[in-house]
């Protein structure tokens, strides 16, 4: 009886993290307007190089700005979502902007080095939590769809699936907008 013991408890510890992953729920593709468009905030902050990225140059551009951390799981399950629609939108004026909070280049590269597919696009710093205080942050993880004349356009609140078609039709129609 030993051995059976043995395998029952050894199949019960493979299956509670699979019981686990199948209880979290989907990532979401909904957002919500600003009515009327607010200007977004000013950002200033470096880059995981060193380099200085502000917000205000990336007008005439979309901005999808993304405060996250490492320690949170939806941030964590849509990392790879903002990557492929990076790609897809390569070419386009879009850029994504992952705003950590307060963490350390080596705790975020030493997250980035799990993942499948490796961000290329700037992960900046907020270690003093300046820019998330500027913002309307009301959990982690927070994205702001910002249009091309530095305004709020929508928000969502948790987690996203960024390249699924509905965000696609969003960007899109921002991308249309004069």
């Amino acid at each position: 009886m030993p051995n059976v013991r043995h395998l029952l408890t050894s199949l019960l510890f493979l299956a509670v993290p699979c019981l686990a992953a199948a209880a979290e729920p989907p990532l979401q593709f909904s957002h919500t307007p600003f009515k009327p468009r607010i200007a977004a905030p000013a950002m200033k902050l470096k880059d995981m190089d060193g380099r200085t990225v502000e917000l205000a140059r990336l007008r005439g551009k979309v901005v999808i700005v993304n405060f996250w951390a490492t320690w949170c799981p939806p941030c964590r399950r849509e990392f790879p979502s903002m990557e492929r629609l990076r790609q897809k939108m390569a070419g386009r004026p879009v850029v994504i902007l992952g705003v950590n909070e307060g963490e350390t280049v080596d705790i975020i590269d030493q997250f980035s080095s799990t993942l499948d597919l490796q961000p290329q696009f700037p992960i900046l710093l907020d270690l003093e939590g300046a820019a998330m205080a500027a913002w309307p942050v009301r959990g982690l993880p927070t994205t702001f769809f910002v249009d091309r004349h530095g305004r709020m356009a929508y928000s969502a609140i948790g987690g996203r699936e960024f390249d699924h078609p509905e965000m696609i039709r969003l960007i899109e129609r921002m991308l249309a907008e004069k």
